[in-house]
């Protein structure tokens, strides 16, 4: 008896040495982020005014605003979700709902988890030659738009068929026991039900779209522009490569240090503002949702 509380206790003292561990490295990853965070924040809050978020650069890139590029990243991160969730979801749904289980289908689901660890130069090497090259679709919104999209494919796909694989299968059966064909079970039952899921992959994906450097500096950004895309053939300027630019490339980085925090910010601001869009959407789907 006395062996068996000494075995308890024992037990007790370990998952709380456990317990307090995990919480001591939650409260350095979120104090280290706050840290972060707040450093931008307090560097970059003074070059952001209305000229800055309005205007295009000036004087080389010494003044004036990033318009141009925020207009820029937008437009690529659109492209690159108006890309990957069509593909991401019908891979997904072949993947979950019709591809059989064996070597072929595991070795396709291993392929997907490598790509998503692929270094996003590959990727951007990859696009410039089968998009600006091949497709001669030139440095372009286009080819960048193509690029990230594939770039960001495997998160979409890992996400969605996970979330079609959380849909209870009695929702299958009660269709498929109604008469349904097992593509109006999918189309009518399972996607519905799965979105909410689905749109979380797309919510990571959106994140990583709009911060990437690598592949569009390949494939779409361009040093400097004063003029607005007019075709989804143009090229424009993006926030992460005008940062690389800001603080690399230029002749006065010590006079562009708070533009560049500041174009940080907005940065972190756009991504934050199209993250919390996909949220909203999210929860209101999630609470249609009767299961």
């Amino acid at each position: 008896m006395i062996q068996k509380l000494k075995t308890t206790a024992s037990r007790r003292l370990r998952q709380r040495l456990a317990f307090g561990l995990l919480r001591a490295i939650t409260g350095l990853v979120v104090v280290s982020l706050g840290g972060i965070l707040l450093f931008i924040l307090i560097q970059g809050l003074g070059a952001v005014n209305w000229e800055f978020l309005t205007q295009p650069p000036r004087d080389s890139m010494t003044k004036g605003g990033i318009f141009p590029a925020i207009i820029g990243t937008f437009c690529l991160t659109v492209g690159a979700i108006l890309v990957a969730l069509p593909l991401g979801v019908s891979a997904a749904v072949y993947l979950s709902e019709y591809a059989r289980g064996g070597r072929v289908l595991a070795l396709v689901r291993l392929g997907i988890q490598n790509l998503a660890g692929v270094p996003s130069v590959v990727f951007g090497l990859f696009g410039l030659a089968l998009f600006c090259i091949f497709f001669k679709f030139g440095t372009s919104i286009l080819a960048g738009s193509l690029t990230l999209g594939f770039l960001i494919l495997p998160t979409v796909i890992g996400a969605a068929e996970e979330a079609l694989r959380q849909v209870p299968a009695t929702f299958r059966e009660a269709s498929l026991g109604l008469g349904a064909t097992q593509w109006q079970t999918v189309r009518k039952v399972v996607l519905p039900a799965a979105l909410p899921g689905i749109l979380t992959g797309s919510i990571l994906g959106l994140g990583r779209a709009a911060g990437e450097t690598a592949p569009i500096m390949f494939t779409a950004a361009t040093f400097y522009t004063l003029h607005l895309p007019q075709s989804v053939l143009d090229e424009v300027m993006a926030l992460p490569y005008h940062i690389y630019v800001l603080a690399t490339a230029g002749t006065h980085i010590d006079q562009t240090r708070p533009l560049q925090y500041g174009t940080v910010l907005v940065l972190m601001a756009l991504v934050l503002g199209m993250n919390m869009g996909a949220i909203l959407i999210r929860t209101k789907l999630r609470k249609q949702k009767k299961w």
